[in-house]
């Protein structure tokens, strides 16, 4: 498994994967995840680096990173989906480890990694226990925020 960076050669290809149907209203399209590159809807001071998930050479899925470098704690992963017809692989697991180690290594001074998800999707919420997230008992935008913290 590769993550490469989303850009010009592989956009048109990242948009075009798509979760089932029944689990577009949990995730964000690729489109939208891409889009807060540019807009930065969380403020100025908020990186996105999004990313393409390939394995053997095929993209597979999309997952994005969005961070303040200058904390401790704000080191979010957000956007992540695995297109439909490559689910139930292994892939999640996976690509999620490996954004994890990326961004431990990317940013050392980091004690956690966040994300979001929305409540009604119990696949993502037990990928995520399994890799060690805890809910905060916070929310953000209307979806419970998790953190696992650096072991």
């Amino acid at each position: 498994m590769e993550l490469r960076k989303v850009d010009r050669e592989n956009w048109e290809q990242a948009i075009k994967l798509k979760v089932k149907s029944e689990q577009v209203k949990l995730v964000p399209s690729v489109a939208v995840s891409l889009a807060k590159v540019y807009i930065k809807p969380d403020g100025d001071e908020v990186n996105y680096l999004p990313f393409s998930i390939y394995v053997n050479g095929r993209m597979v899925g999309f997952i994005m990173h969005a961070c303040v470098p200058e904390t401790e704690s704000m080191y979010w992963i957000n956007g992540f989906l695995i297109d439909e017809q490559q689910q139930g692989k292994g892939y999640g697991k996976q690509a999620l480890t490996e954004m994890i180690s990326w961004i431990e290594k990317k940013f050392p001074h980091s004690k956690e990694t966040r994300l979001t998800v929305n409540r009604e999707n119990h696949l993502a919420i037990s990928l995520y226990e399994k890799l060690g997230y805890v809910p905060t008992g916070e929310e953000y935008d209307g979806e419970i925020v998790y953190r696992r913290r650096r072991v």
